[in-house]
């Protein structure tokens, strides 16, 4: 499936992520914080980025403006906030998308496959979700 970068500095949404799209396919590579992002985003050249806002060092604005003016790419970005300003400064920054944590994996992950062309069957979905909430299903918990 898709090459997707998620950049964030919390290990717990990282772990989350990383999990579900893993789940769903995808080939996922994770940066701790934007500085990270910058450097992976640049030999990777992922078809996706999920990128936290606040980030201690370089912001995701900051990653993001990396992305699109250094590296001068058009990959969509995914941002994911806490902060109710984003939307407006997340456009003009040039982000594809932005998603208010809390947020759930399945947002996530259908917004990904949306943009992406992919389909993922809802079963399958919740299968990815339960899995790395810690469930499990039929026989992998």
């Amino acid at each position: 499936m898709a090459k997707v970068l998620v950049v964030d500095d919390d290990p717990a949404i990282r772990q989350l992520l990383s999990d579900v799209l893993e789940l769903d396919g995808h080939e996922v590579h994770v940066a701790v914080d934007g500085a990270d992002g910058v450097r992976a985003f640049a030999s990777l050249r992922p078809d996706f980025v999920v990128l936290d806002v606040m980030m201690p060092h370089l912001d995701g604005y900051g990653v993001l403006r990396s992305i699109r003016v250094e590296a001068a790419s058009a990959v969509p970005v995914l941002l994911l906030t806490a902060a109710p300003d984003c939307a407006a400064r997340g456009r003009e920054s040039g982000a594809s998308y932005y998603l208010a944590k809390p947020f759930t994996a399945d947002e996530v992950l259908f917004l990904i496959d949306g943009v992406l062309g992919h389909e993922t069957p809802i079963a399958d979905v919740r299968a990815a979700v339960d899995v790395a909430r810690g469930r499990g299903y039929s026989g992998y918990s």
